[in-house]
């Protein structure tokens, strides 16, 4: 990345696309961030919220995805568009969104897994930019503090509450129940 980072330059998918080993980083709003390795709790939830929506979702529209996985929230045929993410789990339900390399547009629904390293980025940045380009529903899931942060778009702006994950069994996202009780016994591992 070493010509690439500069502090006046606005990144684009174009560039992007020429970083080595581009699934380490993300860019937001034209803004270079270099993501940290998760850690294997972090890892177990991801796979776990994975895991229940691929079953959940079996013969249904929508799609879930897990990182590493390039969503261009303003996709811009060109690849001038400035904002490329990995979320950490995410559904697709409009397969048109579907690209050869990337999912073009916002996903449905998003799960970020919070971490020491990125929690800050995540609670700002990527709220926002998952906010303006119209992603439906948004979780973020603190297992440091065993708790869940549920939004749902509403006119174009979040609203949510936050969980404590112990207690609450089940929630709903994209109309299916998520047993909260899973991600619990993957956090205590």
């Amino acid at each position: 990345m070493s010509e690439l980072a500069r502090d006046d330059y606005r990144y684009t998918y174009n560039d992007y696309c020429e970083i080595d080993d581009s699934n380490r980083y993300e860019v937001i709003d034209g803004e270079l961030y270099m993501m940290s390795s998760p850690s294997s709790r972090h890892q177990l939830v991801v796979g776990e919220m994975y895991v229940q929506l691929y079953e959940k979702l079996q013969g249904k529209s929508c799609t879930p995805y897990v990182s590493p996985m390039d969503v261009r929230l303003f996709y811009e045929e060109d690849g001038l568009d400035d904002t490329v993410v990995q979320p950490d789990v995410f559904v697709v339900c409009d397969k048109d969104k579907n690209g050869k390399n990337s999912i073009n547009g916002a996903p449905d629904f998003v799960i970020e897994v919070l971490s020491p390293s990125n929690s800050i980025f995540e609670i700002i940045l990527k709220q926002e930019a998952y906010e303006r380009s119209g992603v439906k529903e948004y979780w973020m899931i603190d297992s440091d503090k065993k708790e869940l942060m549920m939004f749902e778009l509403v006119d174009s702006v979040f609203y949510g509450e936050r969980k404590k994950l112990a207690g609450v069994e089940k929630v709903k996202c994209l109309g299916i129940n998520v047993d909260l009780d899973r991600v619990i016994s993957v956090i205590s591992t």
